[in-house]
């Protein structure tokens, strides 16, 4: 991936009235990271006087937690976000949890599958590595080597369905975003991701795929997230294409992560929201730690959603830092030693 001055952007569109969405996963208990990521976006859309629509992706089954769903709800309202639209209080594009879209998802693989897209891929992830060569970005598997790129979309019906995963065909050409955070960044799919997973052969449609034909449907005008997913952008970029759909604007947030550098786990100790909740934290407390680590507030002081969104401007993420935010032990122990 390159950060070039291109003019060009693959994603930058005529105004459009904005729409934020807040995504969480339930394959877990949502943590500091996560709050942050959700205040931002909420504050970004809010500030422009738009609309927030909360969607639950699921579609990663077999990780999900029982009741994850509710409590990612219940952390949302305990920081003091709301949404227009959602599972919860239902909207003109219900409904608002990926596994009961997947009517609309197949629509999107067949039209795939028509227009000779994509193929059929019988390599394990052992396979992949193996014949894998190129170099690959931090975080992202090796791109694949295209050994089943011979196959059409017919010779799936000679395979078993769970033996076999949906690739589609990437373009050997740069792509470039506009993004609010990091600016313009580059990448070429086909050399630096190569051809990647839309679906399983049964038509359970990968993160990729349930993703675009969610946000184009919902009427999604920008996307606020880590960026671990940079490289998810270029992916959805090609489907966007494919499909004729206008992109929304990205915005990739530096991560918050632990004293080691790396993302957040249970090696850095608790930083879940319903623990830190638990334990008598306020959330006020957590968003003026937040905004005043994000160069959001000139000092460190507890601070609602609401109240914040007074303070700030719609160019806000131009203050955000371009280095990860760390989180400490004594962090989590100072948020917690406040009244």
């Amino acid at each position: 991936m390159t950060v070039s001055n291109s003019s060009f952007s693959s994603n930058w569109a005529p105004a459009r009235k904005v729409v934020g969405r807040l995504a969480p996963s339930p394959t877990g208990a949502q943590h500091v990271g996560n709050a942050r990521t959700y205040l931002l976006a909420w504050l970004h859309a809010r500030l422009q006087g738009g609309r927030v629509v909360l969607r639950m992706e699921d579609i990663d089954s077999p990780r999900v937690k029982p009741g994850a769903a509710e409590e990612a709800i219940v952390d949302l309202k305990w920081l003091g976000l709301d949404w227009d639209e959602g599972p919860d209080v239902g909207g003109p594009h219900a409904p608002y949890v990926q596994t009961d879209r997947l009517s609309l998802y197949r629509q999107h693989l067949e039209l795939l599958i028509e227009r000779q897209l994509i193929y059929p891929c019988t390599c394990t992830r052992k396979d992949v590595e193996t014949a894998a060569s190129a170099p690959h970005l931090d975080g992202e598997p090796p791109p694949y080597a295209g050994t089943c790129r011979f196959r059409s979309p017919q010779d799936a019906s000679a395979l078993d369905t769970d033996k076999f995963v949906w690739r589609l065909h990437t373009s050997d050409q740069p792509r470039t975003i506009i993004d609010l955070v990091r600016g313009p960044c580059s990448m070429n799919v086909a050399r630096d991701l190569g051809d990647f997973v839309i679906a399983k052969g049964t038509g359970v449609p990968a993160y990729q795929l349930a993703v675009v034909a969610d946000d184009h449907a919902m009427g999604i005008t920008e996307v606020l997230r880590g960026d671990d997913l940079l490289p998810s952008a270029f992916r959805q970029l090609e489907l966007y294409e494919h499909f004729g759909y206008q992109a929304p604007q990205f915005a990739h947030l530096p991560l918050v992560v632990g004293p080691d550098g790396r993302r957040l786990a249970k090696r850095h100790g608790d930083t879940r929201l319903s623990w830190l909740r638990s334990q008598g934290m306020k959330a006020e407390t957590l968003i003026g730690w937040i905004a005043y680590h994000s160069k959001l507030l000139d000092e460190l002081r507890p601070i609602t959603a609401s109240q914040l969104l007074g303070d700030l401007r719609p160019t806000m993420l131009e203050q955000i830092p371009a280095e990860p935010l760390i989180l400490h032990p004594h962090d989590v122990a100072w948020l917690l030693a406040q009244d």
